[in-house]
């Protein structure tokens, strides 16, 4: 099934909620645009802003491009397993990947999809993958979480060493860690601060284009198992991700989410300011202006509308967005904050969602501040994921993790367990949300917001 046929699959689920819902129609035949050389729906141009079906109501696209040019590098076959970045980064689920949509692949073709590699799709490189129950069975953690296995080792200067290790799928070594990763998305990256969840593909000095330039290239090398990438072929990629912004554009209860004055979908949100450092906790970096805990204002409009159908839940939404800006948590026991010299290392910091998610309607954090929530530690893990138990070759002292994240990069022992936030447009398309697919924890967004019960206290 090539792209084209692919989306258009969900553009017609898509259309069918929208008829359900009494919101109008769109006529399939218009919806593609032909290859201005071919003509053809082999290679097309994708219109922005085309519906697309999640668990929540619609999500959509937009390009600064003008649209979505399905030909570009992005979706070309520049390794040698058949991947392109468009295996893991696929509209309809975000820009990045879920476990229904990998099922769903598995299923159709009996594993062999190009997701299924072994270099870093199954639990081990070392899996059997001979037979279809075999093959199920090695690429657990992929079809149930989403999740993509990252091999990094411990640098040899690190301020720690790997003392024990419990893998379930006995691999893993001081030499190669297995690391389950979700990927995230390819959209929304004018707000990045950070590159990777461990920020391994950010270079002091250097600029984000560049950074996504040299990941662009790694994620060939690594996942694709290709060769370098051309500057050419670098550049068409960084040029196509940084112009895609996407976004929820309708709810299943609220309707469509620009009506009545409020600002939602992509087109709003690729027209943000944005640059590193805008509303940092410690100053604005350009105007020096005080951190503004209010980020999000997107709803405003349905502020203190009626109480009655439709209505209800946008003020609803709302409430929700007031209380994201201004409901106060007691943050405690965060590395990253807590324990860091330019907070004052305070036992306690009264905050809000949007101490850590300040980003003017975008919600991830405009510099890097990796964090750990305690999202790898051992008391969370679960049999499916290895667990590390690294020492402090100084002090001894000991730390149990299933991913050290950052601490990888840096050998630093205080950056164990540190990753770095996620921009949080787009949201309702990509379950789970957190970056190790953790179900107990992150379902539904009602359970991340249970999570921050334990590293922060919020007084309902």
């Amino acid at each position: 099934m090539n792209h084209v046929d692919r989306i258009l699959k969900h553009v017609k689920r898509a259309k069918t909620k929208l008829l359900l819902c009494c919101i109008g129609s769109f006529v399939l035949a218009a919806l593609i645009i032909g290859s201005p050389k071919t003509g053809t729906s082999e290679s097309p141009l994708l219109p922005n802003n085309l519906p697309l079906q999640n668990p929540s109501g619609l999500h959509a696209t937009f390009s600064t491009s003008g649209s979505i040019d399905l030909r570009n590098e992005f979706f070309q076959n520049l390794g040698t397993n058949g991947r392109n970045c468009g295996t893991c980064h696929r509209a309809e689920e975000g820009w990045t990947i879920t476990p229904a949509g990998v099922q769903e692949r598995f299923n159709r073709t009996k594993g062999t999809d190009p997701i299924f590699r072994t270099n870093d799709g199954s639990n081990s490189p070392n899996a059997d993958v001979s037979t279809f129950k075999a093959r199920r069975d090695a690429y657990s953690m992929l079809l149930t979480k989403g999740l993509i296995r990252v091999g990094i080792g411990i640098p040899n200067d690190a301020e720690f060493e790997l003392a024990a290790v419990d893998d379930p799928y006995e691999f893993a070594s001081t030499s190669e860690l297995s690391l389950f990763r979700r990927p995230l998305p390819s959209t929304n990256l004018k707000f990045l601060s950070t590159v990777m969840l461990d920020g391994r593909e950010t270079f002091s000095g250097q600029t984000i284009h560049f950074d996504l330039s040299h990941q662009s290239n790694t994620a060939t090398v690594t996942h694709a198992q290709g060769a370098d990438l051309t500057d050419q072929q670098r550049e068409s990629i960084v040029a196509f991700e940084t112009g895609l912004f996407t976004a929820q554009i309708y709810d299943e209860h609220a309707g469509r989410l620009s009506a009545r004055g409020a600002k939602g979908g992509p087109v709003n949100l690729a027209n943000q300011e944005f640059y590193l450092g805008i509303n940092d906790l410690f100053g604005d970096s350009k105007t020096g202006a005080p951190f503004d805990p209010i980020v999000f204002n997107i709803y405003d409009a349905w502020k203190g509308l009626s109480d009655k159908g439709q209505n209800r839940a946008r003020a609803a939404v709302a409430r929700g967005e007031e209380l994201f800006n201004t409901k106060l948590i007691r943050i405690s026991d965060v590395s990253g904050i807590n324990d860091e010299a330019a907070f004052g290392t305070p036992a306690v910091v009264n905050g809000s969602c949007t101490t850590c998610h300040d980003t003017p309607n975008s919600g991830n954090h405009s510099v890097a501040a990796p964090l750990n929530l305690g999202l790898t530690d051992a008391e969370r893990r679960t049999p499916d994921m290895p667990l590390y138990t690294l020492r402090n070759k100084t002090t001894g002292e000991i730390k149990v993790t299933t991913d050290p994240g950052r601490a990888l990069i840096t050998g630093k022992w205080k950056d164990i367990g540190r990753f770095k936030g996620p921009i949080l447009r787009g949201l309702a398309a990509r379950a789970p949300y957190f970056h190790n697919g953790e179900g107990r924890l992150a379902g539904v967004l009602e359970d991340v917001v249970a999570c921050y019960t334990e590293p922060v206290s919020m007084p309902w």
